[in-house]
């Protein structure tokens, strides 16, 4: 009993834990699981429903004791298990009682785990009882008049309804459930040959797709590459994904995936398509491994294991961690720094930006200047809007550039970076979140300048528009400008 408890502690989440139970309905051939969540107070319960093969009497009692299977047995290439431990294990993290109930080629069986009654027992042994609790029928019902499939049954939630659990509680867990299982199971999910279908409450579970695979902004993927080893081939893909620029707010929002942008960067590591990393740097960047950092928030690389190698790569009972061999850390460190910094140029590109048609440099307001002590950021008074004041000065451009000096050597660059680390979001700007009319207001300012003081026709001045920073963003804008409309 005092080892039952013990593993009680493993550190699942309810979500790692129901992922876990749907590992075992995949392995068992299962195209549907169907997960059901029951609010009544202290007596909600949880239950996953598949259509799997199911199991006769003697598979069941194997199932549910605790170590069925060795862990260096050879296993199906489609087998999601490795240490017989997952369906005990994720459960007693969530639950007092289990019950699973299944049904092969007919013939039904059930066993049950009960915690409390093993405890008010403790020199009956460990006893796997037949049938489900008293009261429990009903719950276990979903497999009647079918001929194959499982139900498993979490009763008494003692990990999950604590005292001061809500149904609003209970539903927030539903929400974190399902994107949880929508990022690890997703590429089963995917496509018009997705190999599986999950429901939660009825409700089917969308894939959340790392990669935004197809996306039209995304600016780059890798071809896969390929690594033979002894356990066999490793395989790794990695992607840039668009800056936030280029995306909808409901885009930004749903890619961000379950924990954000910034906590999602990095490696992504599958067995059998199944998800068991997600995002991290597994180590790598030598005697200071590399951290999440906000710079480097759009790269998710996707890292393909087969399932012989969980013992060199270290996968622990609850899927959730892994790290790679010394043999082919150079290997991933080299892949990794190349798409690092491809996705630190596509986050800092307001710094760059791209250049316009034909490949003209982009006028940009702010000139970066390396001396010995770093780096300055200095205003540049060529930039069309600011050489506009300075000319029409006269008199006060002394004064104008005063003003500059003054706006150059207080940038809060230290406000802005703590800003940026604490809500995990680059400040706003380029005229981001203003109206449109404060875009037109400013761009024919400008434009207007350009045509009576320096006297270029309208098309030259839109040219020039079109190569200044930031009304490049804003081509239509621009086309506009001088139009009688």
């Amino acid at each position: 009993m005092a080892m039952l408890e013990s593993l009680r502690g493993l550190g699942y989440s309810t979500g790692a834990a129901l992922a876990d139970i749907i590992d075992n309905s995949v392995a068992a051939g299962a195209t549907e699981v169907r997960l059901d969540f029951a609010w009544a107070g202290s007596a909600s319960r949880v239950t996953v429903l598949d259509n799997g093969r199911g199991m006769d009497d003697a598979e069941l009692e194997s199932a549910m004791r605790l170590g069925d299977r060795n862990p260096l047995d050879a296993r199906s290439a489609h087998d999601l298990g490795r240490f017989g431990m997952g369906l005990k294990t994720a459960s007693f993290s969530q639950c007092r009682r289990l019950t699973v109930a299944t049904v092969k080629g007919g013939a039904a069986s059930c066993l049950r785990w009960d915690l409390d009654e093993l405890a008010a027992d403790p020199d009956g042994g460990w006893l796997l009882f037949e049938g489900p609790a008293a009261g429990s029928e009903p719950f276990i019902a979903g497999l009647n008049g079918r001929r194959a499939g499982t139900l498993v049954l979490w009763e008494v939630m003692d990990r999950i309804v604590t005292a001061g659990y809500s149904s609003d509680d209970f539903h927030d867990l539903i929400d974190t459930v399902e994107s949880h299982l929508a990022m690890v199971f997703h590429r089963l999910l995917q496509g018009p040959r997705a190999r599986l279908r999950l429901l939660i409450n009825g409700r089917a579970v969308a894939p959340w797709d790392p990669f935004m695979s197809g996306h039209i902004a995304k600016p780059w993927s890798s071809p896969p590459t390929n690594h033979a080893t002894d356990y066999g081939v490793v395989t790794m893909q990695a992607h840039v994904l668009p800056h936030r620029d280029k995306l909808t707010a409901r885009e930004f929002e749903d890619n961000a995936g379950p924990a954000g942008w910034t906590a999602q960067q990095g490696f992504y590591v599958y067995r059998n398509e199944r998800l068991l990393v997600a995002g991290g740097w597994l180590g790598l960047g030598g005697a200071r491994a590399w951290n999440r950092e906000e710079s480097h928030r759009l790269a998710r690389i996707r890292l393909d294991i087969p399932n012989t190698a969980d013992a060199a790569w270290k996968i622990d009972v609850r899927k959730s961690t892994a790290r790679p061999p010394v043999s082919l850390r150079p290997w991933l460190t080299l892949l990794a720094e190349n798409t690092r910094e491809r996705a630190r140029r596509v986050f800092a590109y307001r710094g760059t930006p791209t250049p316009a048609k034909g490949n003209v440099p982009i006028e940009q307001v702010w000139q970066v200047e390396r001396v010995k002590a770093g780096m300055r950021y200095r205003i540049d008074e060529a930039h069309p809007s600011v050489s506009a004041v300075l000319e029409s000065a006269g008199g006060l451009a002394p004064l104008v550039k005063s003003m500059l000096r003054v706006i150059e050597e207080t940038v809060p660059v230290q406000r802005i970076w703590l800003d940026t680390a604490e809500n995990r979001e680059t400040p706003r700007t380029g005229f981001e979140g203003e109206p449109n009319a404060a875009v037109v207001e400013v761009a024919s300012v400008l434009f207007n300048d350009l045509i009576e003081r320096k006297g270029l026709s309208i098309e030259e001045a839109r040219r020039s528009m079109a190569r200044t920073e930031p009304f490049q963003r804003y081509p239509s804008l621009v086309a506009q400008l001088g139009s009688k409309n």
